[in-house]
């Protein structure tokens, strides 16, 4: 049965309906899916839509065709029927040689190579603060999706785009000039913390000047622009783009700074890029674009001296893309990158992985280069992801009230080797081991919780709910595989062959074991959606799913005392072949899974 086992029940479907009804209908025009977990049954055919193509309601239909393909099939043991829709249950002589084919398979849980190639643009963090929270979730879906992406066969390109320039990088800049210590970083404040420090710093100031201005008699709209601090960033931003050597020195080091902090994180949450993009090098190219899109006539100049864009059409309004005193806005800057990334990667296929909160601008991005005629326009994709929450609020990097992403790692961490050791898992475990058990809980725990909610969804996370070892967490899935492998453990020094070339299976399955080969089946087909969707959400359900569907059957069943060598032989297995598919999942999620716990 190299054949997917969909086409061949579509297959046999074809010939019951042309049998029943007479009619020769295509195997495109059969919808079969996995049936629900709440329903009896293997492969569900939706009949709602050959209601009209055969006569009769879909439930009608949904019998006939049932008891049609029940007479012949070598493959269908039973069939029931809920309103329009016929599920089908599978004989366990199919899901046995599901069982073997997969054990036989290498490969299982890669899918064949694709000719397109697809860039990934995440992580795309600030010099002007650390990562936090809200970072961890734009890091831990980008890695995963190119993960999946590549998975599925696809050539990947991780870039990060730095936003290394700006008022907000100025902001961070003057703060620093107005302290007389200028420290530099040290063991006990890494660079990107203490450069973070000096953007706070500046919203501090700006507070304080602009309350100032205000009790003088100003608006509050013309305090918050002549405040001393503000005009002194805008004019560090000028002195920037002249290319004033002091300014340029200060900025070098700073952001050196932020370099530096931002690699540990990286290799902390073992998240890496194959390119690393920085704006202060993208944005002249994007006044290039401007230029050129001005004498294309998509762009126009205002009396002052602006360049706009009239996207009414498209029900976007007018949009600046350049200042009128000459300096670049987002959109220059990512027009220039934009045109970049094609022409050293020529990636027809671009994902940016950004929140929310920038859905207008990237609707505005991609209708430009459209404008433009740029022939990687149409390949565009904003992958928009709802905002982190904690119980507390929302988080703001300006007023520090942010959850730095180095400390949360640290007190995940924390929290993980807190609960392992109070349940005695670790007990008698060397501390070297159980030091790496705790990094790889806790940031198992982080990783799971921030993607296995669908990520067009805002989230609330919460630290304490996130490590537990019961309910829908990743501590759970990595339990499951380390009790797995503790089973496989026992069996090989119990003697018990496990060679694929001695495969052994049972006449009939008990309905549990049914179950979980079903689901190990079905992990190609949740791998190609996750990618087709851009969603490791699917692919952290799915293990989930899968883990707790292991954990029923083992309550049931006794793996070792039934007696029977060859029956004992299976379960193992079949426990092993679990394992591996756990644990392929979550490596696509970039979670390690422990060997013992």
């Amino acid at each position: 049965m190299n054949i997917p086992l969909e086409q061949l029940l579509t297959e046999e479907l074809v010939a019951a309906v042309e049998r029943r009804y007479g009619k020769k209908l295509e195997a495109a025009q059969l919808v079969l899916q996995p049936t629900g977990k709440e329903h009896s049954g293997d492969f569900t055919l939706i009949c709602f839509a050959l209601s009209k193509l055969l006569g009769g309601s879909p439930e009608q239909i949904a019998g006939s065709i049932g008891e049609e393909v029940l007479k012949s099939s070598a493959y269908v043991s039973g069939y029931n029927v809920i309103k329009g829709f016929l599920n089908l249950e599978i004989k366990d002589s199919c899901w046995l040689e599901v069982f073997h084919q997969v054990l036989r398979q290498p490969g299982f849980g890669q899918l064949p190579a694709k000719e397109e190639s697809i860039m990934v643009e995440y992580s795309s963090p600030n010099t002007n603060k650390p990562l936090h929270l809200g970072h961890l979730r734009n890091n831990f879906l980008g890695h995963s999706l190119a993960l999946i992406l590549e998975a599925a066969g696809h050539k990947v390109v991780k870039v990060n785009l730095v936003n290394d320039r700006g008022i907000h990088i100025c902001k961070s800049m003057v703060a620093y000039e107005m302290d007389s210590a200028q420290p530099s970083p040290s063991a006990d404040r890494k660079g990107d913390h203490l450069v973070g420090d000096y953007y706070v710093a500046f919203d501090r100031h700006y507070k304080a000047q602009v309350a100032a201005l205000v009790s003088e008699g100003l608006s509050q709209e013309q305090a918050e622009q002549q405040a001393p601090v503000m005009l002194q960033a805008q004019e560090l931003l000028r002195k920037w783009e002249a290319g004033d050597p002091k300014t340029l020195d200060l900025w070098r080091k700073m952001n050196g700074w932020v370099y530096d902090g931002f690699q540990v994180t990286y290799e902390a949450i073992g998240v890496a890029f194959d390119h690393t993009y920085y704006e202060s090098n993208t944005y002249l190219l994007g006044k290039d674009i401007i230029e050129e899109g001005l004498q294309k006539g998509v762009f126009y100049r205002k009396p002052d001296g602006s360049v706009w864009i009239d996207l009414k059409d498209e029900k976007l309004d007018e949009k600046l893309v350049l200042r009128s005193d000459g300096t670049s806005v987002y959109i220059t800057q990512d027009l220039g990158t934009a045109d970049l990334k094609y022409s050293d990667f020529h990636c027809k296929r671009s994902i940016y992985l950004v929140g929310n909160e920038q859905d207008y601008h990237f609707k505005v991005l991609f209708a430009i280069l459209k404008k433009l005629g740029r022939p990687y326009a149409d390949g565009l994709y904003h992958m928009s992801y709802g905002m982190v929450e904690l119980p507390a609020g929302r988080m703001k990097s300006r007023e520090g009230t942010v959850v730095d992403a180095d400390d949360l790692v640290a007190e995940m961490i924390q929290t993980a080797a807190a609960h392992t050791t109070e349940l005695g898992k670790t007990e008698g475990m060397p501390e070297e081991e159980a030091q790496k058990l705790y990094r790889m809980l806790g940031l198992g725990a982080l990783k799971y919780f921030l993607l296995k909610v669908d990520p067009k969804k805002k989230m609330l996370f919460n630290p304490e709910e996130s490590v537990q070892f019961q309910g829908h967490t990743g501590p759970f899935i990595q339990y499951t595989h380390a009790r797995i492998r503790s089973i496989v453990r026992r069996a090989e020094q119990e003697q018990v062959d496990l060679s694929g070339a001695n495969l052994s299976s049972p006449e009939t399955l008990l309905l549990t074991e049914r179950l979980l080969l079903s689901h190990i089946y079905q992990f190609p087909a949740v791998l190609e959606q996750a990618a087709r969707e851009y969603s490791p959400a699917l692919l952290a359900n799915y293990a989930f799913d899968l883990a707790k569907e292991y954990n029923r059957w083992y309550a049931e069943v006794p793996i070792f005392q039934s007696g029977n060598q060859e029956l004992i032989r299976f379960r193992v297995q079949l426990s092993a072949l679990t394992g591996q598919t756990i644990r392929r999942a979550m490596q696509l999620l970039g979670i390690e899974v422990p060997e013992r716990m």
